[in-house]
C-alpha cells in the first residue's frame, strides 16, 4: 500500500520567525499522529530554520523550486546540492512557476532528473486550465505532462518521485475539483501512462496527490479516493489547526 503523503506550500509566505512558530506549533500537534508523510515547503529564507525548528519530528522538509544546473553564474537560483544539504523533497513545475517565471516541461524533466541525482524526492506537478478541462482535453494534456516529466527516469527512480494532480483552475479558486473525477484522472490520465512508460508494478508505487483548494471541510470526500494518496496543499497549510485536520483525514 501506498503510504499518503500530505505536503504544505506555504509560497511566498512566513518570514523565519513565522516559519518557526508555525512549525513548532505543527510539531507539536502531529505527535501522535503516524501512517501518513508530512512534508513543509517554506520559502528559501525559511528552510534552515524550519529545518532545526522540525528537529527530530518525522516531518519532511521541502523547497519549492531549484535549478537544475549545479553551480553556475544564475543569479537568484539555488541547485540540487544546495537543496539537498536541507531538505528531502522539492516542488517541482507548480502551475504558478509555469504562468509566471515561464516553466517548461522540458525544463521540469530536467530539474526532475537533477533531483533523483541528489536523492531528492520531487513532487511534480501535472494539471490542466478551465479551458483545457471544459473542452475534454484534461487526459491527452496530463497525459502528456507526466510522460515528459519521466522522460530518462529509470523505474527505480520514479518509484521515488510524487505526482500532484492540481487542475490550474482549483488552485486558490476555492473551486475544488470533483473527487470523483479526481480519482478518475489520477487513475486513467496519470497512473495509466505511468503504467505505459514502466509498467504496472512501478504505476502503482507511485503517489499521487490531490491539489487545488483543499479544505478541512471538503477533505474527507478526497482522502477516501482509492487512487488519491494525499494533497498539496496551499493556503490551508499556513493554518497549524486546518492543516492537521487534512493530515489527519488521510490517516489510516
Amino acid at each position: 500500500m501506498r503510504t499518503p503523503i500530505v505536503a504544505g506550500n506555504w509560497k511566498m509566505h512566513k518570514t523565519v520567525a513565522q516559519a518557526v512558530e508555525l512549525t513548532r506549533s505543527l510539531r507539536r500537534a502531529l505527535v501522535d499522529v503516524s501512517g501518513v508523510e508530512v512534508v513543509l515547503c517554506p520559502p528559501f529564507t525559511a528552510l534552515a530554520a524550519t529545518r532545526e525548528a522540525i528537529g527530530p519530528a518525522k516531518i519532511g522538509l521541502g523547497s519549492q523550486d531549484m535549478h537544475f544546473e549545479e553551480q553556475g553564474a544564475f543569479t537568484g537560483e539555488v541547485s540540487p546540492s544546495m537543496v539537498a544539504e536541507l531538505c528531502q523533497f522539492v516542488i517541482l513545475g507548480h502551475s504558478e512557476r509555469r504562468q509566471y517565471f515561464g516553466e517548461t516541461d522540458a525544463g521540469d524533466n530536467k530539474k526532475a532528473r537533477a533531483a533523483r541525482a541528489h536523492n531528492l524526492t520531487p513532487i511534480i506537478c501535472v494539471g490542466e486550465n478551465l479551458d483545457q478541462n471544459r473542452a475534454g482535453e484534461t487526459a491527452a494534456w496530463v497525459g502528456g505532462q507526466v510522460r515528459s516529466a519521466f522522460e530518462g527516469i529509470s523505474p527505480e527512480d520514479a518509484s521515488r518521485v510524487v505526482i500532484a494532480y492540481e487542475p490550474i483552475w482549483a488552485i486558490g479558486t476555492g473551486l475544488a475539483a470533483e473527487p470523483a473525477e479526481v480519482n478518475q484522472i489520477i487513475g486513467v490520465s496519470i497512473r495509466g501512462t505511468l503504467s505505459d512508460i514502466f509498467g504496472e508494478t512501478v504505476a502503482q508505487s507511485i503517489r499521487v496527490q490531490y491539489g487545488g483548494s483543499v479544505k478541512p471541510d471538503n477533505v474527507a470526500a478526497f482522502a477516501i479516493q482509492p487512487e488519491i494518496d494525499g494533497a498539496l496543499v496551499g493556503g490551508a497549510s499556513l493554518k497549524s489547526d486546518r492543516f492537521v485536520e487534512l493530515v489527519k483525514a488521510f490517516t489510516p
